[in-house]
């Protein structure tokens, strides 16, 4: 077996040579003149003067050998559904969806915003743009009509993809009165709307406007629209960075070299086959729904499931049925979502076979160690962290067991990437930090590897300003992450730059800090933030959820457990990083992708406004934090 360090290096050494062999993983129309134009840095093209077409090869390249193999599986416990389509029935449904966008003006580089819940049509929508050469744009459903307005204005869609209502814990969601708010606020109008009308929630047509999907795709059941031959480096799609201020940020993303970066993930990271399962729990508003939902498991001639719903209902054992069910070798998921079922019962996972699956895969946001530890010890399987970011498109560490098997070290999401030559950089001198376990910036030399971000949507010059411009001289993609690299090579990520705590001139990563409350036997959950002080600059601010709340029920028994709690922080990091306060909530405050809110804590706690919270999942855990400092 090859040495993983000698893959990496060859990836950087070798470039040509090594990204010619991974574009044999996919199907060119025609071969590629150029495999990375570098010439004007930043900017990297990859595979010059090829074509290609992502929806050729995520269906029907796979339609002579496994054309009846289940490729979309879509599962609903909020309608209780489910529905299992072929790759030979997603191709008829592909090309139905494709003749309705023709028919309703989108032509190639048109763009088509994509505003859905799981539901099959969504993928649909996303395979058809592809198919046609047109650039599709997914808004996570549970954005409101503000900020879905200001991502209209910036893709200006011909056509914007929608329904009636998505459904969360039983409740319905209305879209259409969001949708309708967003087109009002925008200063973009879309050409057409389309609509898949799933009976949830009655909606109010705009005539001329509002279009309705089981009319049309009656109208092309029989539709035959071969796939639109694009160069590798026609934009496939725009995906809109969360949690940034002002205008929002369009990551563009080319069409050849982000298949080729995902049919190599397939096969040296997660190591999944085809003909088997791939289950990822995200949503496809996020880029892992995009990369590891649709695109990545059908290039791969895999079926892909995909959930609506939440991993604990109707009970904390749905997903581990599914995996039973049908069978799944590779499980992608985040730490927040193992937290949550980690809270439940043990017996969901007892129950149920699960000697298909061969790793689970966590991505999303760090991953504590009590976690990790509990469900390793509960699957019996491989847990592997990864850690990457919307702007790359797949893993920048992970460890790449299809190359060689390593083992992981709690804590650490492993290595660096073949393809990406990642450093630890000072950021007073932006020099290199070589010694091992020193703090630095997380950050990428150029030119990026395929697979990720050609640049900011329509604006070339927010791309080199907010990536590139972290070091005086040199351009190097800046992650905005504070790390270390062991003796041994594995990276640890200490938080975000703008999360990183500075007391009395020492710099303590949140992350670290909420690894050591972590450890606490009584703890299930961590927030610490930085909050202002005007001796030391800032001090650190825990807030905890409980396994047992009524471990806090008194102000004693509280005062208790908040002292055994810094005695953690104290032994295993020091004083220093010791929280001013460890508060106990019910809940903390995140984003329906599960992500927490820490810049809204931090506001809440200095008093200042938290800002947009149109994605927060529980506005009731946002007041218990005021709450709670106010108590």
């Amino acid at each position: 077996m090859t040495r993983y360090t000698d893959f990496h290096q060859r990836s950087l050494t070798d470039r040509d040579g090594f990204w010619t062999e991974q574009a044999a993983l996919i199907d060119w129309h025609r071969p590629f003149d150029q495999v990375c134009d570098h010439s004007n840095p930043p900017f990297a093209r990859w595979f010059v003067g090829g074509q290609t077409n992502l929806c050729h090869n995520a269906v029907d390249r796979h339609l002579a050998q496994r054309g009846d193999q289940a490729a979309l599986i879509c599962v609903s416990t909020e309608t209780d559904t489910e529905h299992t389509y072929s790759f030979r029935d997603l191709h008829a449904e592909v090309q139905r969806m494709a003749a309705i966008l023709i028919s309703l003006g989108v032509k190639q580089g048109d763009r088509v915003l994509v505003y859905m819940p799981m539901v099959p049509q969504a993928v649909f929508a996303m395979l058809a743009c592809a198919r046609i050469g047109a650039i599709h744009s997914v808004v996570f459903g549970g954005f409101a009509s503000v900020s879905l307005a200001s991502r209209i204005d910036d893709a200006q869609p011909t056509v914007i993809v929608s329904a009636d209502a998505g459904s969360r814990s039983g409740k319905v969601l209305p879209y259409k009165p969001l949708l309708d708010e967003a087109i009002r606020l925008a200063e973009h109008k879309p050409t057409k709307v389309l609509l898949v009308d799933r009976g949830l929630s009655p909606m109010d047509r705009m005539p001329g406007r509002d279009v309705d999907y089981a009319e049309l795709r009656q109208q092309h059941l029989d539709a035959v629209v071969p796939c639109s031959w694009v160069e590798s480096t026609h934009p496939s799609y725009t995906l809109y960075t969360s949690g940034t201020t002002g205008k929002p940020k369009g990551v563009q993303r080319d069409t050849g070299g982000y298949a080729v970066a995902l049919a190599a993930s397939m096969k040296h990271i997660y190591c999944g086959n085809p003909g088997e399962t791939f289950f990822c729990g995200s949503d496809i508003g996020w880029v892992t729904g995009h990369s590891y939902i649709v695109y990545g498991p059908l290039i791969n001639g895999m079926a892909t499931i995909l959930y609506e719903g939440l991993p604990t209902r109707p009970d904390a054992g749905i997903w581990w049925s599914l995996v039973e069910k049908y069978r799944v070798s590779v499980m992608f998921s985040s730490p927040t979502a193992i937290r949550v079922l980690k809270k439940a019962d043990p017996k969901y996972l007892a129950q149920y076979d699960l000697s298909t699956l061969r790793a689970l895969f966590l991505a999303g946001e760090p991953l504590d160690e009590p976690t990790s530890k509990w469900i390793a010890e509960s699957l019996g399987k491989p847990i592997v962290d990864n850690y990457w970011q919307t702007e790359t498109g797949w893993p920048i560490l992970t460890i790449a067991n299809g190359i060689e098997k390593s083992p992981a070290k709690f804590g650490s999401p492993g290595f660096a990437m073949y393809g990406y030559d990642v450093k630890v950089m000072d950021e007073l001198t932006g020099e290199e930090v070589t010694a091992p376990n020193q703090k630095g910036v997380l950050v990428i030399e150029g030119p990026l590897p395929p697979g990720c971000m050609q640049t900011v949507w329509r604006d070339d010059a927010r791309f080199v300003k907010t990536y590139w411009s972290g070091k005086p001289g040199k351009l190097v993609y800046s992650t905005f992450d504070w790390g270390i690299r062991d003796e041994d090579g594995y990276f640890f990520i200490l938080g975000r730059t703008d999360d990183v705590i500075n007391v009395a001139g020492h710099r303590l990563g949140t992350r670290e800090i909420e690894e050591s409350i972590s450890s606490h036997p009584s703890v299930a959950e961590v927030a610490v933030v930085g909050v202002a002080d005007a001796l030391k600059g800032q001090v650190a601010m825990a807030f905890v959820v409980l396994k047992d709340a009524s471990k806090a029920a008194t102000e004693a028994d509280a005062a208790s457990l908040e002292a055994e709690v810094m005695k953690v922080v104290d032994k295993q990091l020091g004083a220093l990083a010791r929280p001013a306060r460890v508060r106990f909530v019910g809940a903390l405050p995140k984003t329906r992708s599960g992500k927490l809110l820490r810049r809204a804590i931090q506001a809440v706690c200095e008093q200042r406004d938290p800002g947009d919270l149109t994605t927060i999942d529980d506005p009731s855990s946002l007041q218990q934090i005021r709450e709670s400092i106010s108590s």
